[in-house]
């Protein structure tokens, strides 16, 4: 019974979201029959497509940029000795633990010293709270790896880059791509760092939303949470399924 009310609690309000996106009235409560032209109206709202192009603009760069960043610094500290990396790691913590509207901040007043906020100051914000993501998803996985498998590599003649792409990648490639889905995740999410960074004239959907709520939110944004839920949805499950797939096509090659 307690599970089951923790979970209406999280999952009612938005399935009362996609219901309402299917609402021809624009009431709350009243329902005025089944139609999709919210949907095909938000995609014919110039406003709103250019927020959405925004957000998967910097959703998308922002997730592969820290993942290549955190995966390296994952390697880093993995060959560090234990005093170096638990410095490290207290480091990585930090903007985990802090508080998103403090890191906003931060990031607004440090931009804002050296450039102008907008576009670019949104994907380095976005590409600075994901690093830390990255790298807890990498370095467990790291640290569990036989190391002496590279180092065989290296004796049979593999140069440093052959054995890291043919040896070590294929082996942490699971926890690089849930570390890929779950920066792509947070960034589509993020509303505080992005609210503080944005600058005027640029806005992301959260931001737009927002914005919105002064006027009372259009059903079009109804429509388009949750095609966003769904796309959130499909992620999830792929960085839940894809290791496992990985994971039993590196067994079979194994037996075979």
């Amino acid at each position: 019974i307690y599970m089951v009310l923790i979970f209406a609690f999280l999952y009612l309000p938005i399935i009362v979201l996609i219901a309402l996106s299917f609402n021809d009235s624009r009431s709350k409560v009243k329902w005025g029959g089944f139609t999709l032209r919210w949907y095909t109206g938000c995609f014919q709202d110039e406003k709103i497509m250019t927020a959405f192009v925004t957000t998967l603009q910097v959703t998308f760069l922002s997730a592969i940029i820290s993942t290549l960043i955190g995966t390296l610094a994952a390697l880093g500290i993995a060959a560090m000795k234990k005093r170096h990396q638990t410095i490290y790691l207290g480091a990585t913590n930090i903007p985990l633990l802090n508080a998103d509207i403090v890191t906003g901040i931060a990031l607004m007043l440090w931009f804002s010293r050296f450039t102008n906020l907008g576009y670019v100051s949104i994907l380095l914000a976005h590409i600075t709270f994901n690093i830390p993501y990255v790298i807890l998803s990498i370095l467990p996985k790291l640290q569990q790896m036989d190391m002496s498998v590279y180092e065989a590599a290296r004796d049979l003649g593999a140069n440093s880059v052959t054995a890291f792409v043919r040896v070590i990648l294929p082996m942490i490639f699971p926890s690089v791509m849930s570390g890929f889905f779950m920066a792509l995740t947070m960034s589509m999410d993020d509303f505080v760092v992005t609210y503080f960074t944005k600058g005027a004239g640029i806005n992301t959907l959260s931001t737009m939303i927002y914005g919105e709520l002064k006027r009372g939110i259009k059903p079009e944004m109804y429509a388009l949470s949750t095609l966003i839920f769904v796309v959130v949805l499909v992620i999830l499950l792929l960085a839940n399924y894809v290791p496992r797939i990985h994971q039993s096509r590196i067994k079979k090659a194994a037996v075979q």
